[in-house]
């Protein structure tokens, strides 16, 4: 069973609103309970869920990611100002969901700084996906404006990743 079907089936065991499922084949067996709100009209929270597997048929990439809690919103004042200076820039946007690498190993620079100048094709990060790195080049010319994401962590796809300025 690969990670996408499992995916599925937590997606169409909280939409059918089943509380436990447990499915067992020869090579592994796989149990997925989920909490169903007791009052009417709340919203389903994410359940528990296990996965028993034995250590050499699934790697361990397997395992489901911990969910990513969002940061504090800022002050509506400063929300306005940096809204409309970030309109004029080009925003970079991660094309998968992994993990946000700046620089090609832990020994090497940074493939962009704030400041830089950067071209169409130019190696900006890495993204790690499934033991595969992944190299996100620009496809914009222009100035390195802000960094949105720290190194080594976790990004969403179409989450933002840079700032460009065009001029």
């Amino acid at each position: 069973m690969t990670i996408n079907e499992i995916q599925d089936l937590i997606k169409f065991i909280a939409k059918a609103g089943v509380t436990e499922v447990e499915i067992e084949k020869k090579d592994f067996k796989i149990t997925i309970k989920s909490e169903i709100p007791k009052k009417k009209g709340a919203s389903a929270q994410a359940g528990e869920t296990v996965i028993q597997v034995p250590m050499a048929a699934v790697p361990a990439a397997a395992a489901p990611a911990a969910p990513v809690v969002p940061a504090a919103p800022a002050p509506a004042a400063e929300a306005a100002t940096s809204a409309s200076e970030e309109d004029q820039y080009i925003t970079v946007k991660s094309p998968m969901i992994g993990t946000f690498y700046r620089r090609s190993a832990p020994d090497k620079d940074a493939f962009v700084e704030v400041g830089n100048s950067v071209g169409n094709g130019d190696v900006l990060c890495v993204i790690e996906a499934m033991k595969l790195f992944n190299e996100i080049e620009s496809e914009v010319s222009g100035k390195i404006v802000k960094i949105l994401v720290d190194d080594n962590s976790p990004v969403e796809y179409d989450q933002p990743l840079f700032l460009v300025d065009p001029s």
